[in-house]
């Protein structure tokens, strides 16, 4: 029997987390427990990864994925999740991530129906009961802060880390990561 589970929401056709479960909305979805729990057990899952999915939930079902996220999650897991920064001070990338997108229904953005800074996802998870650790993020002045964290404990490939269109000392396509931790 599996004892460290950890699972990637919507991986999409990439595989940054050798090891992890890689899931996609059909087989496991934020927003339906019946997906979950023919699946797993309450309090077995270790981590949870989500790269930009988070901001195609409205508020409230961001804060109903975050509350099912939580029952599946152990003691101390944790959820690593990554949006579009709304703080970020480029105006093209705001274009980019805005509610609704920039252009054809099937552009990613299309389906965005928030964007979160700092202080709002932080806000949406420690309402859901989780504690709450910012990895990357700008905040209110545009500046641009990161603590360490390890790519074992879950890759972000759009991050300051792991996306070469970030490297040197000009962000084009940062993120917004953090880890929520249940307590």
């Amino acid at each position: 029997m599996q004892t460290d589970i950890k699972v990637v929401i919507g991986a999409g056709e990439y595989n940054n987390n050798p090891g992890w479960i890689h899931t996609q909305e059909d087989e496991l979805n934020l927003l339906d427990e019946n997906t979950w729990s023919n699946r797993f057990a309450p309090n077995s899952v270790t981590a949870i990864l989500v790269e930009h999915v988070w901001e195609h939930l409205t508020w409230e079902e961001g804060l109903a994925a975050a509350r099912l996220c939580y029952k599946y999650l152990k003691p101390s897991g944790y959820i690593r999740c990554a949006v579009p920064d709304g703080f970020f001070p480029d105006e093209n990338y705001q274009n980019t991530v805005k509610v609704g997108g920039p252009g054809p229904k099937d552009h990613p953005a299309a389906s965005h129906k928030i964007v979160y800074n700092y202080k709002t996802l932080t806000n949406l998870f420690e309402s859901a009961g989780y504690q709450v650790k910012l990895l990357e993020f700008c905040d209110e002045e545009g500046l641009f802060h990161f603590s360490k964290w390890y790519g074992k404990d879950g890759v972000i490939f759009r991050s300051k880390q792991y996306d070469p269109r970030n490297q040197g000392d000009q962000l084009l396509c940062p993120s917004l990561i953090l880890d929520a931790i249940k307590e």
